[in-house]
This record gives structure tokens, sequence and C-alpha cells, in this order.
């Protein structure tokens, strides 16, 4: 475990922090200013999170679509990344609050998040979830309300928007499980009604389950929320210019779509090692 007043984390040989003084104004009157801007930042996220963000089988160096949208607003900025694996997402979210790694790729906002990140606005992409049932015992659905009574499971940590939050802490039976799979393998094994995942993630592990044609998602189930990438309140990094930079090249790649592009390489990417029995694509997801 990771203590708030260890070190910061790094792989590097050096961080570099710049510090220079202010020109003479015209005006022949001197201001010093002293501006501490980081070279290269450190960067962790979820890495069993695919295609947005994992760190594939015997290696820690993470990928997917959160990692290449970091790199690409950085790209022109001359500030480098180094990805840092570190097992879990707990153990990254850990790290990234406590300074000890300066951004977190990849994390939905909470008010409790609010107090120990700053969130890069735009988001990455707004990340659809659903709620997964096995295929031929879905239910009359509407709305939230025809949750209650039956038995659910997210994954430990998933956040998916603070008001179905809310509503399934006074309202539901909502297990959190320590893993998508485990949700997943407990609602084939009927011990479930419904498993609630964000889009892709369950697309991505029906396809190395082989289970894809065993699921179905209930009509109209679609819930969004915004996946950010954040700033430690304590990284020694956290700097305007940082911020600005990220917030800048998010903007233009918002603005080109590159999301969407991204994300149809990496379930490529991600789906590439597995021989699944049905396509993802054929697993019936109604908006």
């Amino acid at each position: 475990m990771f203590k708030s007043a260890a070190p910061r984390i790094t792989c590097l040989s050096s961080v570099i922090h710049a510090c220079g003084l202010a020109a003479l104004l015209a005006s022949g009157l001197a201001q010093a200013a002293v501006e501490n801007s980081c070279e290269r930042i450190v960067v962790t996220g979820n890495p069993d999170y695919p295609p947005l963000i994992w760190a594939p089988e015997g290696d820690e160096k993470l990928t997917g679509v959160a990692v290449e949208m970091l790199q690409l607003a950085l790209k022109d900025s001359g500030i480098a990344v180094e990805l840092l694996g570190l097992g879990s997402r707990e153990k990254a979210l850990e790290a990234v609050e406590a300074g000890q790694v300066d951004v977190m790729a990849g994390v939905f906002l909470s008010r409790e998040r609010l107090r120990s990140l700053d969130f890069v606005y735009p988001p990455i992409m707004d990340v659809p979830s659903v709620f997964f049932v096995r295929r031929g015992a879905a239910f009359p659905y509407s709305g939230w309300q025809d949750l209650q009574g039956k038995r659910g499971a997210a994954q430990q940590g998933s956040r998916f928007g603070l008001s179905f939050d809310t509503y399934a802490a006074d309202h539901l039976q909502l297990q959190r499980l320590s893993s998508g799979e485990s949700a997943l393998r407990k609602l084939l094994k009927g011990q479930l009604d419904y498993v609630v995942l964000e889009r892709y993630q369950g697309l991505a592990l029906a396809q190395q389950l082989g289970v894809d044609a065993q699921l179905d998602t209930l009509e109209g189930s679609f819930i969004n929320a915004p996946l950010y990438l954040a700033i430690s309140h304590n990284s020694v990094c956290n700097s305007p210019a940082l911020r600005s930079a990220l917030a800048l090249g998010m903007q233009e790649l918002a603005q080109r779509n590159q999301a969407s592009r991204l994300l149809d390489k990496y379930r490529q990417l991600w789906a590439a090692p597995f021989q699944p029995t049905v396509e993802a694509a054929e697993i019936p997801v109604t908006e």
C-alpha cells in the first residue's frame, strides 16, 4: 500500500523542474516570477478496463483509448509521458490521490474524487453503461424502478453517474464484485438477474470469455457517464501550464471525434488474441 508521505513514484531517470526569472518590463520595473513546469509526467490507470485502458497480459505497460488520447493531447506541448502500471485500479487511484503519480488516465467523476483530483475538460469520451442479462432471461424494463427486487451486480469502484449511483444505494440490491468477469460468470450461472457494466468493457469481456451468444442487454438501459483525465492535487507537476496543455489538446481531439476512431482501433487490438464464438457486435444492444 502506498502512504501519502511516500516519495513520488517514477520510472524516469530525472524529473526536471525548470525555474526562471521574468524579463525586465519595458517600464524598467523588474518582476521576478518563478514557475514550476514538469518536462515529464507520470501517468497510471486501471490495468483491467479494455478497450479504454488496460495492461496486456505479462506486460505492465498500459495501452488503450485513454492512454493514446492523453499522448495525442500533449504531443506538441513538449511534455513527455511516462506510463506506469500499478496492478489494480485501486492502487493506481491511491497513488494518484497521494501525488506519487501525476495523472490518472480514465476516471469517472464523483464528489469524493473532486477533493483530490483536478478533472480535465472536455472528457475523453462519454462511456455508455448497460444492463447485461442472460439471453432468454430478460425481464420487462422501462426504468430503474424495474430493477427493484432483482439481484444485480457491478464491479467494485465503478461509477455510473451520480443519479444512478444514488438510486442504487437507496433502492437496489446491487452487489459490488471484484471484477466484471466475476460478475458475468455469476450472471451466467443464474446467481444474478442482471449486471451493470460499461458497454465496451462488457463486450470485451464477453469476447474474452467466449460467451457472446449467451448474453443480451435490457432495451433502453443505457446510462452515459463521461470518462476523464485527472491530475492529482498533490502532484508537483499540477500547474496551469499542464492543465492548459491537456485541456487545449483534448478540445482539439474532441472536435476531430478522435476517441471514436481510437475505440475501433483498440477494440480490434484487444479482441485479436481471442477466438470468440460470435462477434461481440452481434450481441443485441439497443440504445
